[in-house]
């Protein structure tokens, strides 16, 4: 699971096909909330604000 900007998308898509050798989904933070789970605030390559969750 990654937690990614808009400009490090790609690179988390392509970190999870490394690892798992399948296509991720790609869920947009700004149009989805988690009853049990807050999603970091902030990119975990960056310190953008975190706007997709790949798993």
């Amino acid at each position: 699971m990654h937690v990614v900007c808009k400009d490090h998308v790609e690179i988390a898509i392509d970190e999870f096909v490394d690892e798992y050798e399948e296509a991720p989904d790609v869920v947009d933070l700004l149009k989805t909330h988690f009853a049990n789970w807050e999603p970091p605030s902030h990119c975990e390559h960056c310190q953008e604000l975190a706007r997709f969750l790949v798993v």
